[in-house]
């Protein structure tokens, strides 16, 4: 199944994507999903983020070539932050580069759990039951802050830096999933999802055990290697560019670079 959210008719819904329709719905994906009898045009419609998350969980060094080229060694538990929800956008909305260090904004192409009910102590055998599906994001980072701070939360959390979409998509392997980053058609980053070094289940599981997930929770697993603070010299977002982020199986979602408004 293809979960969509988006505007039509001044209304915000939910719908279903399928034989190139869009099917709205009553209800939501959390408790139930009533798909209209009717499809519309699914280019007749303005794109949201697939989901307004309650919390935005993300992991750091989740993958093994990723941590390889930054020079770290791969971490025993998950290495586990924060995102605003207020940093949530979506398809086709700018990514805005803020006043402060507008020069070392960098992208980190990454899978999105999306969790479909509320789970404490999940066991890892569990998991799959809590995940309603997946999405695409991109954890876009403010590196000169986030060096500075010492830890990530004002770096990872400034409006707009949190875009997700364009579906959620139910039934696939989250293990095993192809994901590039491109910058005005440049890859910048490609890799598999085969690379992380926490598997979704162990992610769902390891995150329940400090606080409760509940329906509608988005949860970042990682970057894999080719960021932009990486490279020699570095190589970081300019306005005017345009990010892709695409994971097989889901989809692109891109976003314009825009300066501070």
């Amino acid at each position: 199944m293809r979960i969509v959210r988006f505007v039509f008719n001044e209304q915000v819904l939910f719908g279903i994507l399928e034989n190139q329709r869009l099917y709205p719905c009553d209800g939501d994906p959390f408790t139930n999903l009533l798909p209209e009898a009717a499809g519309i045009d699914p280019f007749a419609v303005r794109y949201l983020p697939p989901v307004c998350p309650p919390n935005v969980l993300c992991l750091g060094l989740n993958y093994r070539k990723h941590a390889d080229e930054v020079g770290l060694p791969y971490p025993p538990e998950p290495l586990i932050f924060i995102k605003s929800t207020t940093s949530v956008c979506g398809p086709c909305d700018p990514i805005v580069l803020p006043a402060h260090s507008p020069d070392s904004i960098d992208h980190e192409a990454e899978l999105a759990i999306v969790i479909r009910k509320r789970g404490k102590n999940i066991p890892e055998a569990e998991a799959e039951d809590y995940i309603l599906g997946f999405t695409v994001a991109n954890d876009v980072s403010n590196r000169a802050v986030q060096f500075s701070d010492g830890q990530w939360a004002r770096a990872k959390s400034y409006d707009t830096f949190c875009p997700l979409g364009p579906e959620i998509v139910t039934g696939l392997d989250g293990d095993n999933l192809d994901i590039v980053c491109r910058v005005d058609g440049e890859v910048r980053q490609s890799s598999n999802t085969s690379d992380m070094i926490f598997s979704c289940r162990q992610i769902v599981s390891y995150t329940s055990r400090f606080m409760t997930l509940l329906p509608g929770t988005v949860i970042l697993t990682g970057t894999p290697e080719g960021v932009g603070f990486s490279r020699k010299p570095p190589v970081y977002l300019r306005a005017g560019q345009t990010l892709e982020t695409e994971i097989a199986g889901i989809g692109v979602l891109s976003n314009p670079i825009i300066a501070s408004l």
